[in-house]
């Protein structure tokens, strides 16, 4: 350990409180409370470090469908009760294109289905599920800085309340995003990047009124994308093809509607409008780093991979991450260590056929405007339309977007 600590401020190399744990999760997210549920059951001390407030946290609105084996493994913990009561089951997704609408039915196809329940309501559910318990979860935690991940006992070294501390473990999880610092702390030699910008934007709005469809809509019209899901029976979650460095102050609620009724306006129905709550614009793009491991550091969810949101895939991927790692470390502390060994190999190989799955809807669906050539941008829309005529019209196609749309195995 002590070849990092050369990197600290003198104020930071003599903790004044020093504490133990069998797993450091740096994050509480869904990915690391959702850990920290399946150590805690199973009897492994772990303590949960998270740099924003409590009240931030509940506040962040994220994704919201859960594959199949998302909800099983919430079922297995006991922690599905709310998601139960109040999710929504879908048993397929609606494709349209030229104006006509098609049904892919996931329960005839491979009998599974899909819920939609709001990350924000699931790590509700978590943490006042750990807050219940007693769990350990230090919120505002400051400056949080992994050390010592390559010997056998690293630490986490954190301030609150001025007072630094410092955490020693037998493992860390990084479950802290994209913007956390635990992939920073692993060697650039051992680290690989994969990414890809993509040249979309969604503009997504959260809206009061009743959803306008039994199952979520995903649209291809010649002015871009359009999407129906949904939040809850009483909210509505739609969302636009937008360019990505277009401001959400140049789209007006009247303007966000009519676009919305143009692409996802069929023969008979209509869209129903209502008070938008929140609106906002995201680039899309994908991540994946080429190590998920290092040391006895590991990397969960956001913090090794990112997804377009078009196939559904962050959240469930990082459900995936700790449902795979969780078996791991509870088989480590039995004595077998193969599963922490071949972590990182296991998660990335699920990882790059969601990555797949995510482009290929992607382009499947979004229209190319930043074609200058008119001509060749009107060959790419058509062969989509192609595209999209042989998926729906093809039943081993059908059955192909189902099995990785409700998920594949973990």
């Amino acid at each position: 350990m002590g070849e990092s600590r050369a990197t600290f401020p003198a104020t930071r190399e003599a903790a004044s409180v020093h504490q133990t744990t069998g797993v450091a999760i740096i994050g509480a997210g869904p990915a690391g409370l959702l850990l920290g549920h399946i150590l805690g059951q199973a009897g492994v001390p772990f303590t949960i470090l998270e740099q924003r407030s409590r009240e931030y946290v509940l506040g962040r609105i994220r994704a919201g469908v859960l594959e199949q084996g998302s909800v099983d493994i919430l079922a297995e913990l006991g922690l599905d009760r709310r998601l139960r009561e109040r999710g929504l089951t879908h048993g397929g997704i609606y494709l349209q294109f030229e104006g006509e609408r098609h049904h892919l039915d996931f329960r005839e196809l491979v009998g599974r289905t899909v819920t939609v329940y709001g990350q924000q309501a699931l790590v509700t559910d978590l943490l006042e599920e750990h807050e219940r318990i007693g769990s350990n979860i230090v919120f505002e935690a400051e400056d949080v800085e992994p050390v010592g991940i390559a010997g056998r006992r690293p630490e986490v070294i954190y301030t609150k309340d001025g007072e630094v501390h410092e955490l020693e473990c037998d493992f860390v999880v990084g479950a802290d995003g994209y913007h956390g610092i635990c992939r920073q702390r692993i060697p650039s030699a051992e680290l690989q990047v994969f990414e890809r910008g993509y040249p979309f934007g969604w503009l997504g709005i959260l809206a009061d009124v009743a959803p306008s469809t039994d199952d979520l809509i995903y649209a291809l019209h010649a002015d871009g994308f359009g999407m129906h899901s949904m939040r809850s029976l009483e909210v509505s979650r739609l969302y636009l093809q937008v360019a990505p460095d277009e401001s959400i102050d140049d789209w007006s609620d009247a303007r966000i509607w009519d676009a919305l009724q143009t692409r996802l306006g069929v023969d008979g129905w209509r869209l129903q409008e209502g008070p938008i709550t929140e609106k906002s614009i995201t680039p899309m793009r994908s991540f994946v780093v080429s190590t998920m491991a290092s040391g006895r550091m590991f990397l969960v969810g956001d913090a090794g991979h990112i997804v377009p949101p078009t196939g559904a895939k962050g959240l469930n991927s990082a459900i995936a991450d700790v449902a795979i790692l969780g078996r791991a470390l509870l088989d480590h502390r039995a004595g077998d260590s193969s599963g922490l060994d071949t972590y990182s190999d296991r998660a990335l190989a699920r990882q790059w056929q969601v990555q797949h799955f995510s482009q290929w809807m992607t382009e499947m669906l979004h229209v190319h405007h930043e074609v200058p050539d008119a001509s060749a941008r009107a060959f790419r829309y058509r062969s989509q339309v192609g595209q999209l005529e042989y998926v729906t019209g093809s039943v081993h196609a059908k059955r192909s977007l189902a099995e990785q749309y409700a998920g594949l195995p973990f």
